[in-house]
């Protein structure tokens, strides 16, 4: 295997994962702990689903930006680390999980291995993100070659995928699809989400316009976005009170009506991953962005622990005295916190690997490097499913400088 070049992280990128993981939370403790017949709950989660949809769109950036080179370092390290960072913390945790929800089931044993076999092969809640990914790290080199054969018209290739994606999309959410490619299965496929993961490669191999473009028309993309949800939000009113009957159903999980504020949706959050890590921004807050960043990872696998604990503890009851969407901001932070605390832990012990997809880290990093000095940019080696390989002093120019050159 030929020796990588190391590559300068994308510190602004990075700094997207922990927003995207405190909205995957967010759509969880709704669902646990907000009254399940109010408009306003359902609608808040019809946006709140953009989070899968950025999950795959960061994870497909950073998998082309990390392997730009795939074709020199060969398939056997690309999918050696790919399974290290995925397929063994999904084993772990589908083992947890099945461990934790089998008391008080009533499965036998043959019953209950046939679940776990179940759970394996559908992901465990919102473990599912990563059996799409991992379809996707199957693809990964044929979409690669194809983005890289039709690189020099790249608004091309993403208005292709684009409209594949409306297509297949409008085609689930009016039920012309088998079954099995709709509704709850279609959550689970990759072919539901190439829009995303095509964008996402093609964004990582042009950084640099792609990058100039976004602050150049921040504002703008931000007013789009704001106007694309309010559209979304009045599809969905209208859908839940049949005002249009051939609106389809408002409880779709894949919409096609949401197309367009998800792609805002991720715009504004790269730009505010920007914000974050500027120089000018207090080390205090950068520091708890990267640590943020660090531990995502964990706050996606381990927060239905915490979400279990406090269903288990009563927090629903709490909406008797306390506003729900106030109990649900508090669920959210305590849940994203825990994950955090526990990430942090665990990336110190043994397990760091199996149940966090790190690198064992040292007792004297647990505080984040800008703490414990000024102008700490040195990243830690992370190996999560939008891990890269890690340099110092990174910057954009170099990160743009380097894809191109790849």
């Amino acid at each position: 295997m030929a020796t990588r070049a190391r590559k300068p992280r994308l510190s602004h990128v990075d700094a997207m994962r922990p927003v995207k993981q405190a909205g995957v939370v967010s759509t969880h403790t709704l669902l646990f702990f907000a009254p399940g017949f109010a408009v306003s709950v359902g609608g808040a989660l019809m946006l709140l689903h953009v989070t899968r949809e950025a999950f795959l769109f960061i994870s497909s950036c950073m998998l082309t930006y990390g392997y730009s080179d795939l074709h020199r370092i060969g398939y056997r390290y690309f999918y050696r680390r790919r399974f290290v960072s995925v397929a063994v913390p999904y084993l772990c945790w589908t083992v947890i999980y099945f461990a934790v929800s089998l008391p008080g089931s009533g499965l036998g044993v043959g019953s209950g291995i046939e679940h776990f076999g179940y759970l394996l092969g559908t992901g465990y809640y919102q473990l599912y993100y990563l059996v799409v990914i991992m379809q996707f790290y199957v693809l990964f080199p044929a979409l690669f070659w194809v983005v890289r054969r039709f690189g020099s018209h790249p608004r091309a290739v993403v208005l292709v995928a684009l409209a594949v994606q409306v297509l297949v999309t409008s085609l689930m959410h009016w039920d012309v699809l088998p079954p099995h490619m709709r509704g709850y299965y279609a959550t689970r496929e990759v072919t539901s989400y190439l829009f995303y993961l095509v964008a996402g490669m093609v964004v990582a191999l042009h950084l640099d316009d792609v990058h100039a473009w976004l602050l150049r028309n921040g504002w703008r993309i931000f007013g789009a976005t704001v106007l694309a949800a309010a559209l979304a939000e009045g599809w969905f009113v209208a859908a839940h009170d049949h005002v249009v009957s051939w609106l389809g159903s408002p409880s779709d999980p894949l919409q096609p009506i949401v197309i367009p504020f998800n792609i805002g949706a991720i715009a504004c959050v790269y730009l505010f991953g920007v914000w974050l890590v500027e120089p000018r921004r207090s080390r205090h807050i950068r520091a708890m962005a990267m640590s943020g960043s660090d531990n995502s990872y964990t706050v996606y696998l381990a927060q239905m622990l915490f979400v279990y604990a406090l269903a288990d503890l009563g927090w629903r009851s709490l909406d008797r005295v306390i506003p729900w969407p106030v109990v649900d901001v508090m669920a959210v932070a305590i849940v994203f916190l825990s994950c955090v605390l526990m990430g942090s832990v665990l990336a110190r012990t043994p397990l760091s690997v199996a149940l966090t997809g790190r690198k064992r880290e040292r007792w004297s990093t647990w505080l984040p490097a800008d703490w414990r000095r000024r102008g700490g940019e040195e990243r830690r080696e992370t190996v999560s499913p939008i891990d890269v390989e890690p340099a110092s002093a990174p910057s954009w120019s170099d990160a743009a400088a380097t894809v191109r050159s790849g």
